[in-house]
């Protein structure tokens, strides 16, 4: 019998929750298009459906993990897929939003790549240490450090300040020039989330 390709037993096996995972992560990359969309359309309508993803994309992370409880299918694919999805839609998105949003200052772009990288440290370091901090059912019981899909209230913030016509020039906070580098106050909001998901102190119990 001849040999199946290797892409149709990578689709098989997937499950279900694999594809609301997947749909997370749509989610995340069509909020990248709509940010970019904006920086050249200004429509406020770019940037606002840009933000609604944000929730959307929650509700899926929400979703799979449900179901893979659910249906008992929890997988070393499934984590994975579940962090890189995060990732973007959780990382990278709201970070292009805040630079769509007008947060573009030396200081401004430094901060949102930490935000970032802060982001896949807490993936990486939840991945590794999932074992550790699982009780005798298997569940993690508690997150080190907040976790990422909390930047869904960064984007909310952003959504606001767009409804309010407050991003750009007229961002939320001003704009202080520091040196030869420029840094919005509300991008501070970005620091504070990304030191908050990489802190080893703090503990959220999971729901």
């Amino acid at each position: 019998m001849a040999e199946r390709p290797k892409h149709f037993s990578m689709i098989r096996g997937f499950h279900l929750a694999d594809f609301l995972t997947l749909g997370n992560a749509a989610c995340g990359v069509g909020a990248v298009f709509l940010a970019m969309l904006y920086m050249g359309s200004h429509s406020a309508t770019h940037f606002l459906w840009a933000a609604a993803l944000a929730p959307a994309a929650f509700a899926f992370d929400v979703l799979d993990g449900r179901v893979a409880r659910m249906r008992h299918q929890h997988s070393a694919l499934g984590r994975e897929l579940d962090s890189l999805a995060d990732v973007i839609s959780f990382g990278v998105a709201p970070a292009a939003l805040a630079f769509a949003a007008g947060m573009q200052g030396g200081f401004d772009a430094a901060i949102l790549v930490y935000f970032v990288c802060c982001g896949v440290s807490r993936l990486a370091r939840y991945n590794v240490t999932a074992e550790q901090l699982s009780g005798e059912d298997a569940k993690v019981k508690y997150f080190e450090g907040t976790p990422i899909p909390t930047s869904v209230v960064l984007t909310a913030v952003l959504a606001a300040a767009c409804w309010q016509g407050r991003v750009g020039d007229q961002l939320w906070g001003g704009a202080w020039s520091l040196g030869p580098w420029t840094l919005h106050p509300l991008a501070l909001l970005f620091a504070a989330s990304g030191s908050l998901m990489i802190s080893k102190t703090l503990r959220i119990p999971k729901l």
